[in-house]
């Protein structure tokens, strides 16, 4: 945990929160490889950044792009779709189930992982008059991130799960909160350049490994 941070994988780096992160992160100074389907469609340019198209869920691209960094940053997401609201989701945990292992095969320890409110302990601290919506429109997507984290707590890895709550397209302020505390847990909204900017500040100074954070203006 000591180690100096100075390269990043970012998986999903090419949109929302992983592009945020990106984006931060070169500006404090990291070099960074971004990891996503479609890196290469990215508009940004950096002679710190290396983009990789690669599939998160295929163990020899994890491996491969894992090859000379110092910490992950996993940003997965779905689109809210049909699919979303009706089939399995199962990205997150069978992305983790990849990440995880090839993390301790190449002696990568420091993992930050997105999840959302709502995932992990803190659903059992939503209001009862949130749940019906909530559970209808995300309850797919969130159990898997259930998993997700659950996977992640059984690691060695020297983690820290991040869990926003609704997520706006605004400019960062840095005026966000920080919640570890079950009782301090509730909705609200905040940037994902905020959730960006608390990302690129924990991976480096390391003031919540192995919790879970909830964000929030």
């Amino acid at each position: 945990m000591e180690k100096t941070v100075k390269k990043l994988l970012i998986i999903g780096a090419s949109s929302g929160i992983g592009l945020w992160t990106v984006q931060k992160a070169l500006k404090q100074g990291y070099a960074v490889r971004a990891f996503s389907r479609h890196a290469e469609k990215m508009r940004i340019r950096h002679d710190r950044l290396d983009k990789v198209n690669g599939n998160a869920l295929d163990a020899g691209n994890v491996a491969t792009a894992l090859k000379g960094c110092d910490a992950v940053i996993q940003t997965l997401g779905v689109a809210l779709n049909l699919k979303m609201l009706t089939g399995p989701v199962t990205l997150f945990s069978e992305a983790t189930k990849v990440l995880v292992p090839a993390m301790a095969e190449a002696s990568v320890n420091r993992l930050i992982a997105v999840t959302g409110y709502g995932a992990g302990e803190s659903k059992h601290y939503m209001p009862l008059w949130e749940r019906p919506g909530f559970n209808m429109v995300f309850g797919r997507a969130y159990g898997d991130k259930d998993k997700q984290e659950d996977i992640i707590k059984a690691s060695q890895l020297d983690w820290t799960i991040v869990r926003p709550v609704v997520l706006v397209d605004a400019f960062g302020s840095g005026g966000y909160k920080e919640f570890t505390d079950p009782k301090q847990f509730r909705n609200g909204i905040i940037s994902r350049a905020d959730v960006a900017h608390f990302i690129t500040k924990e991976i480096g100074g390391e003031s919540y490994v192995r919790e879970g954070v909830v964000l929030r203006r």
